[in-house]
């Protein structure tokens, strides 16, 4: 449900496609989360807020809830060049340990 509709196989797009019929609330919160992953790839902090008290009202409302409780640092995070993704990539290592 969460990979861009052109890169589904033919059968993946029928599944989501009688998916989404029975259950119609997933194609608002699929649409949400499409358009949540363009304001992040497309850097559009300006459009989070919107986007926030629109998804508040669909089964997204927790994931709304603690961006709007880290405003600032979810803020950041979109509009921001800086990425702290290969530390965190180091730490998961280390705690993993050998393999």
């Amino acid at each position: 449900m969460t990979m861009a509709r052109d890169q589904l196989s033919r059968s993946e797009a029928t599944l989501v496609a009688t998916i989404e019929a029975g259950v119609p609330a997933l194609v608002v919160v699929r649409n949400l989360a499409d358009r949540f992953h363009r304001i992040i790839r497309q850097q559009k902090g300006a459009e989070l807020a919107t986007w926030i008290e629109e998804a508040r009202q669909t089964p997204l409302h927790s994931f709304t809830n603690g961006l709007s409780d880290d405003w600032n640092a979810v803020k950041a995070a979109i509009v921001e060049p800086w990425s702290n993704g290969q530390t965190e990539g180091q730490i998961t290592k280390l705690k993993l340990g050998p393999n």
